[in-house]
């Protein structure tokens, strides 16, 4: 196991597909900084060093989004699980995002089809996978 990198160990970092028009919308919308204090967004197909120990790490970016925060990577439906469970009951969206996602159960059963559906989206719009 590589080290997460001292940088890493600061905030809060959301890696996602930038290209994917729900994982955007999904990032730039939930609301953290209210509780967890700095949010980093970092785009999956962009180089940045987030991406680049993900990826040392073999975690496989196009199959699900990463949460790091407080030196630890959460993956997938843990990391929408994890999202929820930090974010403020500010907006509609957010209590609706803790609401559906706060059961660790229920997100693991929803990441599934939340995924299939990017997955059609972005053949859809001819975008490639995340390499």
């Amino acid at each position: 196991m590589i080290e997460l990198p001292k940088s890493l160990t600061h905030g809060l970092w959301i890696v996602y597909d930038g290209e994917c028009p729900y994982c955007r919308r999904y990032a730039h919308y939930v609301r953290l900084k209210e509780t967890v204090g700095q949010v980093h967004l970092v785009n999956a197909r962009e180089p940045h060093e987030a991406v680049d120990y993900l990826k040392e790490q073999q975690v496989d970016l196009h199959q699900g989004m990463v949460v790091i925060y407080q030196s630890q990577v959460y993956y997938a439906a843990d990391a929408i699980h994890m999202l929820a469970m930090l974010s403020s009951s500010s907006t509609f969206f957010n209590r609706l995002n803790r609401l559906l996602f706060q059961s660790k159960t229920v997100a693991c059963l929803l990441y599934p089809i939340l995924k299939a559906c990017r997955s059609v989206t972005l053949k859809v719009l001819g975008i490639p996978p995340i390499r």
